[in-house]
């Protein structure tokens, strides 16, 4: 087509759209078009993000107490929640942010020490006796600033090193904790200590106790979950696969694994003071070498890629930590512990819900002809 032909086509077909324009209804003055109500875009992306799981898991955990005997209540489900909370910690610093600290028991531990300290307990010569609402918030702000103090002595070194300088931290503490008497009442620790009365509600009582163990632990979960799409958590995971580049690029490396510290923290001091209200009390065994290793398993066990791996960990720990002395003795739970974490690390090294994935997929993943391969949708 040359070059006159092209104008006069074109100068047609605009003169072809004028009287489709014309013939538009006039505007009235000062009249406007009102945009159309739509939701807010964090909104659409959170009801987009609800699936039938979702939905099913939520109901089975609302309805949970409903139809479970106070001892499946308190004694699996609150305290396999309370476990999962401070998994979930560690869960958030290995799996996003490539740090496996032992140390996440260590800090549950001195905020349940701190609550029985500032608070009230069996030891009236050391307890000072703050309302409890005091002392939950300064046991939970110097926890979270302890496992900052932590974060900032072990980000420097990577991998085994790490987990050597928080063990080495975790066992200090038990030992400061064993043979300090004034502060720490030594191997005694500390008793009768319980969750308070709210607005006439006794959390004493398995179902209002499994309810609040549920709200924290579903309030962390959605907070991980928030935290690693904001941009914290973007950097923090580019910081775990390359922390060269990141810094290069103008990232504060240490600033931001520190802050992993703290948050993690954070979550560990809340499942820590649940863990006491649930136990009543608080001693050097509670935060011993075996505790700390106990969160490892479980993050492990569940799958440190997803947070919801931790609760799924303790849920299992918890079972076969109640029923496994029906078929071995409660001396040997070490061992049944230490077989099934072996089983999952060698068949599955991404927990059981790398394992659900894999049946998910070979089940859902037809042949093609002649066994080709897979379709892997």
């Amino acid at each position: 087509m040359s070059a006159a032909r092209w104008r006069r086509a074109m100068q047609a077909s605009s003169t072809a759209a004028a009287p489709a324009r014309s013939a538009a209804p006039p505007r009235l003055a000062g009249s406007a078009t009102r945009p159309q109500a739509a939701a807010p875009a964090w909104w659409r992306s959170a009801l987009g993000a609800v699936k039938l799981r979702h939905l099913l898991v939520a109901a089975f955990v609302l309805a949970y107490p409903f139809v479970a005997s106070p001892f499946f209540t308190f004694q699996i489900g609150a305290q396999a929640l309370a476990l999962g909370l401070i998994a979930l910690s560690l869960t958030f610093l290995g799996g996003y942010g490539g740090m496996v600290s032992l140390a996440q028991m260590t800090v549950a531990g001195f905020a349940a020490y701190m609550l029985a300290i500032f608070g009230t307990s069996s030891n009236v010569a050391i307890s000072l006796g703050w309302p409890w609402w005091l002392a939950l918030i300064v046991a939970i702000s110097l926890a979270t600033l302890v496992a900052a103090a932590i974060g900032w002595l072990s980000v420097r070194t990577e991998g085994i090193y790490t987990i050597m300088i928080t063990l080495a931290v975790g066992v200090a503490f038990f030992y400061l904790a064993q043979q300090n008497y004034t502060v720490f009442n030594g191997f005694q620790g500390f008793s009768r200590i319980g969750p308070p009365t709210v607005f006439e509600l006794d959390l004493h009582e398995p179902m209002p106790f499994y309810f609040l163990v549920l709200a924290c632990a579903a309030g962390g979960y959605f907070f991980v979950k928030h935290l690693v799409r904001a941009p914290f958590g973007v950097a923090l995971q580019g910081i775990r696969d390359n922390p060269r580049r990141m810094q290069a690029l103008g990232y504060n490396v240490t600033a931001h694994r520190v802050g992993a510290y703290a948050v993690a923290g954070f979550l560990a001091a809340v499942g820590g003071v649940l863990m006491v209200w649930y136990n009543g009390r608080i001693s050097p065994g509670t935060i011993g070498i075996g505790a700390m290793i106990n969160i490892l398993i479980i993050a492990v066990l569940g799958g440190m890629k997803h947070p919801i791996g931790a609760f799924i960990g303790a849920i299992v720990f918890v079972l076969l930590q109640n029923f496994a002395i029906d078929l071995v003795d409660r001396e040997r739970f070490n061992l049944v512990i230490g077989g099934v974490f072996l089983a999952i690390v060698l068949f599955s090294p991404d927990g059981l819900l790398g394992l659900w994935q894999s049946l998910r997929n070979r089940l859902g993943a037809p042949f093609t002809p002649r066994g080709r391969g897979r379709i892997h949708r």
